[in-house]
């Protein structure tokens, strides 16, 4: 039974009547679509990120991090990645953010992803498969960004990170992206992260990428409307492992 609500002027909304079958149906057949993009986006994330890795011609500047962590202390990029994202989900704290299903979906399923498909990837070498490798875990990766933020359970660790900065400082959500990724991608080179024209190739095209998916993605509201504004360039388009 739904419950009579009433507005300020005490308009009935609706009263007391057996919910509509359609409507409950539509609602969790939008909710599942929305589940199977979020964990979907995740786990190709991470097996686009494994790709970008066995390229060898540069990594995200995160994964930079990452690997570079990965060097020093032995541990697998996959798990070094859900140690870095918990931590930075510690962060939220004081910044009062609120995390998602999609957050927390972040920190446990893209690591693993990543170090499932770098287990069964071989090692390559000639230039010619290289290249191929780089241009597909770029392209994936803006697929799995389409997805999973088209799914709306919230940011992931990183990008929850950035804009809670924004709101506490009031600097610009480019400036502070800027200011981290550049801290984060100079750290991890000097770890022994790998840095190349990947890093530039992705840096430059994740962003068109991500928006195109974005919209290819978009779940579509109870009102036909999306539930993911695609207009212009989202601020979250780009998806922080």
């Amino acid at each position: 039974m739904r419950q009579a609500t009433t507005t300020t002027g005490g308009h009935v909304l609706s009263a007391d009547a057996p919910s509509d079958p359609s409507i409950d149906k539509s609602m969790r057949s939008r909710r599942g679509r929305r589940l199977l993009q979020l964990y979907a986006g995740l786990a190709l994330y991470g097996a686009s990120s494994a790709l970008l890795v066995k390229a060898g011609l540069g990594l995200e500047p995160w994964n930079v991090l990452h690997q570079g962590l990965s060097e020093l202390t032995g541990l697998s990029m996959g798990v070094v990645l859900t140690i870095v994202g918990a931590t930075v989900l510690l962060l939220w704290i004081p910044l009062r953010q609120r995390p998602g299903l999609g957050t927390v979906s972040n920190v446990l399923v893209i690591g693993f992803a990543m170090d499932a498909t770098l287990a069964v990837l071989p090692e390559v070498r000639s230039l010619a498969v290289r290249v191929p490798l780089l241009v597909a875990g770029v392209v994936l990766n803006g697929v799995a960004t389409g997805l999973y933020i088209a799914a709306d359970f919230g940011p992931g660790p990183r990008d929850g990170l950035m804009t809670g900065l924004h709101r506490r400082t009031g600097r610009s959500i480019r400036l502070i992206r800027t200011a981290v990724e550049i801290t984060v991608v100079a750290t991890g080179f000097a770890l022994g992260g790998t840095v190349g024209i990947g890093t530039i190739v992705y840096a430059l095209s994740i962003g068109p990428l991500a928006q195109f998916f974005l919209r290819v993605f978009a779940a579509p509201a109870a009102s036909g409307r999306s539930t993911v504004v695609a207009a212009g360039q989202p601020e979250r388009a780009i998806l922080r492992p």
